[in-house]
């Protein structure tokens, strides 16, 4: 038993040790919002110790999941035209015309992107017939209130867009996906009309805290090691009774 859980905390403080580096490389990404690995003990028991006392004994924790920090550290004016954060909560939404795939983002570094038409004719200079709308630049189209793309001329690029800002009940067990979106699941409820409100000209800046991930960083070292020597000493043990024997 000694063996199993001294190996199970070394494997579980490794799990953690990657949260805290993937939290640390998107310190610097726009709408960024940390995780925090979250354990669960394994099964465990009573035995009877000296006097009959009842003892607690365990096979140790796993890392149960990485629950995502929704907080807010702040907003970065930027100026550009394309840029936007909601200020109180909610979430943007974009739209995948590959998957069809809807998933909500904090970062609002959008750009102008032109997107043809399925079947469109080439037009005279070379692009296919289409439009400009707002997207994130990977693909992915933000959507307005109403569910629609959003326009944009080409001409008069400062035109106010109206971006739509939705929101969820629960926001646990939100899934982490890849560009800084979130993908909910059947425990966020249904989607409504967000409350925050859409600031042009500025972004949201990442939640980590850097001091704070160094010092969970140094803990999960010190657990990490604690294991190991929860194992030799389990290995030293067992070879003192063997020799006695």
């Amino acid at each position: 038993m000694a063996f199993f859980t001294g190996a199970v905390g070394a494997i579980q403080q490794q799990q953690r040790m990657n949260v805290q580096a993937n939290n640390i490389s998107n310190v610097n990404n726009y709408g960024f919002k940390a995780e925090r690995a979250t354990f669960h003990h394994l099964m465990y028991g009573n035995v009877t110790g000296i006097d009959e006392e009842r003892l607690p004994k365990g096979a140790g924790t796993k890392m149960a999941k990485a629950s995502i920090d929704f907080s807010n550290d702040g907003y970065l004016e930027t100026g550009r035209l394309f840029d936007f954060a909601i200020e109180g909560k909610g979430f943007f939404a974009l739209f995948d015309p590959e998957s069809g795939e809807i998933s909500y983002t904090r970062d609002g570094a959008f750009v102008m992107a032109y997107f043809p038409f399925d079947g469109g004719e080439t037009e005279e200079g070379g692009l296919p017939d289409g439009e400009w709308r707002l997207s994130d630049n990977e693909g992915r189209c933000v959507l307005d209130g109403a569910g629609n793309f959003i326009v944009i001329d080409p001409q008069d690029q400062k035109a106010e867009l109206e971006l739509g800002v939705f929101d969820f009940l629960i926001y646990d067990g939100m899934l982490h996906a890849d560009s800084c979106r979130f993908i909910p699941i059947e425990k966020n409820g249904d989607l409504y009309m967000g409350s925050g409100t859409v600031r042009r000209g500025f972004i949201e800046v990442s939640n980590v805290d850097l001091s704070q991930e160094f010092i969970k960083v140094i803990e999960s070292q010190r657990a990490y090691s604690t294991a190991l020597r929860v194992v030799q000493t389990s290995d030293e043990i067992e070879q003192t009774i063997n020799g006695l024997r």
